[in-house]
């Protein structure tokens, strides 16, 4: 089994990638809201208080990604998630997009998984 990991730099597109996964039998993915260390810096820079009356003014929040994580079977379940997201992203070498991790686990438990598709 593998673990999978993606940040998704696009929030808007989160939905779009949690269904082709499912269409693709790639479920049980957990979610996580999440900021890279650039982002927080320069939060950090401008001001917490500054920051947050402009946000309020604009109606906005601090820009987050998304990481999600999910254990799927095998290597071509890991290529069936990397493809899924590049077809909605676009290549993950270009920026902007994401980052895609894999690594294989030693130990599962409390993975009651059955093919979800």
């Amino acid at each position: 089994m593998y673990m999978v990991m993606l940040v998704l730099d696009d929030p808007n597109r989160l939905d779009e990638v949690l269904d082709a996964w499912y269409e693709a039998g790639v479920g049980g993915v957990t979610i996580i809201e999440s900021t890279g260390i650039n982002r927080r810096r320069m939060a950090r820079q401008v001001g917490a208080l500054f920051m947050d009356g402009i946000n309020r003014l604009i109606g906005s929040e601090e820009e987050s990604h998304y990481t999600l994580f999910v254990i799927v079977e095998d290597e071509s379940k890991v290529q069936t998630c990397l493809n899924k997201v590049e077809e909605i992203v676009g290549d993950l070498n270009q920026p902007n997009t994401g980052i895609i991790a894999s690594w294989r686990l030693s130990n599962v438990k409390g993975s009651h998984r059955t093919n979800q598709a």
